[in-house]
């Protein structure tokens, strides 16, 4: 539990770094200081969405590789949970804890489901793109469970805020320690607001009725106070004095890394009061420390009751509130010598802890095994990998790894140095050298899982598994089915003319590497649905389209070539990925100009993906109109 609570504090160092900026901005635009509200917005809009920016950070630090979709899938479970909750109940505030919880699902979601194989037909959704997928619906049944759950647990924060109020020196301090305890979750917020805006009542000189300890306090209320005054030595003397002193303990060699982040937290406690940064620093990496920082600031704040100490606070416990507000206290100098002894305590102890029991606070974490650095050779799809890499020339010649839908692109120092022979002999349906530098090499719609393997390994040196036999079974891709195609079943899919699939300008189609099939010339501009099926597959950038028959087949339809690189232009989609169709449906409409004029080739192949050992006969060539039946059988 504490390794994993660590994780979860490393995490956020990344999104910490953003805070102190973010303060300052926000204090100094208040109107108390220079009044400019575009400053108090601009700090603003980072803390007050502090949950999702912990969201994020926690999703992508948990993350085995880091990778940017584990902080989609945390963004994702946050959005997703608070406005499911509220729609069950509108008094739900989980605060900053809503971001952790969601950032935690969203990391070990990813970490589960980021390699996760789908049917060829669902191939698309497969991967990391089929993780904010499960993480919506994770999140959607947990926001139902947190909807009952949840107001309970808020309710009875709120009672026990009642009982402190009443309390005296134990109350103050109960609600001291309490405040820091439940910061992570948010529900200080149920505490602060019955205290700072609701308990007590205090009739000002023009006769206005004021409630709430802060209201009370800027209104010369003289009771008004002991709520408050006990924070000031925490947030500018203590917490400050904690930085100083796991930058101390920090090991010698990570000293400068931490100093910055120490020192620019400290001061930003200091001087606005904003402790969070420095407390989330620390509350997961080492839990202990934040249970003692809690405990001392309710000791502080009975130190601050028993001397009877009245000082408060607009905005937060710092030093600019201590210089606005000091007309209005009552042995406010006390506090500066309470924040000397609280600073000397609070090092003292912070260092002595983290030296005694080698508490991993920021500067001393352990240093962590890079994953995956282990290849038994039990993997198919890794052991493939090696055998991709070795057979692209290696480490030495093989210099990034890419992919599209269904292709390798990797960039190689000599393309002369590929091995076709090898790589078709583990799982390339086809070869391209575009060039000495690029290659190309077809895999289909399981690509981008050895895509990920490859630049893993190329990452750590493409160390051989302790299996180098080739991988006989395709572990890429489903079954090809054995389905047939009547001539009556399959229609024309845009006017146009039919020529064989060889003369398309493509090597990759022209070879029948992704499957046999025909091109066509259209002069049409709307394509139609020539089978009855489901289309699977519709690319962002609408260029191409995948349908699987009712019978099991699937077809390709790619119109033009290289049109991916047209980013949509051109392209107006009729349809909906997923969605039943008909022979005859019209799916896709094409600007013809446009694309003749800014592609290379308006050139439509029409390939089938999955035939296995079955024969495809043109019945007719030529020029067509859509919807022409006849024209291809496949048995």
């Amino acid at each position: 539990m504490f390794g994993f609570l660590q994780k979860i504090g490393k995490s956020l160092m990344f999104p910490i770094a953003t805070l102190p900026a973010a303060a300052l901005l926000l204090r100094f635009g208040q109107d108390d200081l220079l009044g400019i509200p575009f400053l108090s917005a601009a700090g603003a809009g980072i803390i007050d969405n502090l949950a999702l920016i912990f969201a994020i950070g926690i999703a992508m630090g948990l993350a085995h590789d880091g990778n940017g979709g584990a902080a989609l899938a945390g963004a994702i479970a946050y959005l997703v949970l608070t406005s499911a909750i509220g729609t069950i109940n509108e008094s739900i505030n989980m605060g900053v804890f809503a971001g952790i919880l969601s950032g935690i699902v969203g990391g070990l979601l990813y970490n589960k489901f980021y390699d996760v194989k789908l049917p060829t037909w669902l191939a698309f959704f497969g991967g990391r793109r089929f993780v904010p997928i499960v993480t919506a619906a994770t999140m959607t049944i947990l926001a139902g469970a947190l909807g009952y759950l949840w107001p309970p647990v808020q309710d009875g924060i709120d009672a026990a805020g009642a009982w402190i109020l009443n309390a005296g020196m134990f109350g103050v301090g109960s609600y001291g320690f309490l405040n820091r305890l439940l910061l992570p979750t948010g529900l200080h917020h149920v505490i602060n607001t019955v205290v700072w805006f609701d308990f007590g009542t205090f009739t000002d000189a023009n006769g206005e009725v004021v409630r709430g300890e802060i209201n009370r306090f800027l209104k010369g209320d003289p009771t008004a106070g002991p709520f408050l005054s006990g924070f000031f030595p925490v947030m500018m003397f203590g917490l400050p004095a904690a930085c100083l002193a796991m930058y101390m303990a920090a090991k010698k060699e990570r000293k400068a890394a931490v100093a910055g982040m120490f020192f620019s937290i400290g001061f930003t406690s200091f001087l606005t009061g904003i402790t969070e940064p420095i407390e989330f620093s620390f509350m997961f990496l080492s839990p202990v420390l934040y249970v003692i920082h809690a405990l001392l600031t309710g000791v502080s704040m009975m130190v601050a009751y028993a001397l009877d100490i009245h000082h408060g606070f607009g905005f937060s416990a710092g030093a600019i509130d201590y210089v606005l507000n000091y007309g209005l206290a009552q042995n406010p100098l006390l506090l500066l010598v309470m924040g000397l002894v609280t600073g000397i305590i609070y090092f003292v102890i912070f260092y002595f802890m983290i030296i005694k029991f080698d508490l991993k606070t920021p500067g001393r974490e352990d240093e962590e095994e890079e994953g995956g650095s282990d290849y038994s050779g039990d993997d198919p799809v890794d052991v493939r990998a090696y055998h991709m890499i070795e057979a692209l020339g290696g480490t030495g010649n093989l210099t990034s790894v890419g992919y599209c839908t269904t292709r390798l692109r990797v960039t190689v120092k000599d393309s002369e140095q590929t091995n076709e022979k090898d790589l078709k002999r583990h799982g390339a349906m086809g070869v391209m050298k575009v060039n000495k530098t690029n290659v190309q090499v077809v895999i289909g719609t399981a690509v981008e899982f050895l895509g990920d393997a490859m630049k893993k390994r190329l990452a750590d040196g493409n160390p051989a598994p302790e299996n180098t036999e080739p991988v006989t079974e395709d572990a890429l891709s489903e079954p090809a089915m054995e389905k047939e195609i009547l001539a009556e079943d399959f229609l024309m899919p845009i006017e146009g003319e039919i020529i064989p699939l060889s003369d398309v300008p493509d090597e990759a189609f022209a070879k029948e590497m992704m499957g046999p099939g025909f091109g066509i010339k259209p002069s049409g501009n709307i394509v139609y649905s020539p089978v009855d099926g489901r289309l699977v597959t519709l690319f962002p950038t609408k260029h191409a389209l995948g349908i699987e028959t009712d019978t099991g087949v699937e077809i390709l339809i790619h119109v033009g070539l290289d049109t991916v690189k047209l980013n949509g232009e051109g392209f107006e989609s009729l349809v909906e990925q997923g969605q039943l169709i008909q022979r005859g449906d019209a799916l896709l409409k094409l600007d013809l100009d446009y694309l003749t004029a800014n592609a290379p080739s308006v050139i439509t192949p029409v390939v089938f993906t999955n035939l296995s050992g079955q024969q495809l006969d043109m019945l007719k060539s030529g020029h067509q109109q859509q919807g022409t039946t006849s024209i291809l059988k496949i048995n």
